[in-house]
């Protein structure tokens, strides 16, 4: 019995970034938003992720979750979804070309897959005739990027759990 309540809370651990995936896309938390700064932690997530464990998010899943938030914020069809696109193909080249891995040089690679990401968004809504607070996505970019290392510190946590599990 507590064998397959391991393996049952192991698999679940597996599981963990698709459920926060859909979680936060179908609450509409992908933006938490604090009075003096705000943190894009879907980008966050879908960057770690297929970064270190590619098999853990599909794709399909990221589309997925990407419309949903459209739904939920009420944007433009596929915005998200394209976004956070973007953000999965630039970590997974940073995935291929690295040599060493490291949270500095994770860090570091995820600059340009913010401001890359974020070029798309302004340019998309731009030609939507969406209003653009452009003060609000330089802060929250900036913040996002500050906030990387606790929640890689979190997610790394997280892997060497499900592989000592996995083992046991």
């Amino acid at each position: 019995m507590t064998s397959s309540f391991k393996e049952i809370k192991f698999k679940f651990l597996e599981f963990f970034p698709l459920f926060l995936l859909l979680f936060i896309s179908l609450t509409g938390s992908a933006v938490m938003d604090f009075k003096i700064f705000s943190i894009n932690v879907h980008y966050i997530l879908i960057y770690y992720w297929v970064l270190k464990k590619p098999q853990a998010l599909g794709y399909g899943f990221i589309f997925l979750s990407g419309i949903i938030t459209d739904v939920m914020f009420g944007l433009p069809m596929g915005l998200t979804a394209l976004v956070l696109l973007v953000v999965a193909a630039f970590a997974a080249y940073v995935r291929v070309v690295t040599v060493r891995v490291s949270l500095f040089s994770d860090w570091m690679a995820f600059i340009p897959a913010l401001l890359i990401a974020n070029l798309v968004y302004f340019f998309i809504l731009y030609l939507s005739d969406y209003s653009i607070d452009y003060f609000y996505l330089i802060k929250n970019s900036i913040f996002t990027f500050i906030f990387y290392p606790i929640l890689w510190i979190f997610f790394e946590i997280l892997i060497r759990i499900t592989k000592s599990g996995a083992y046991a």
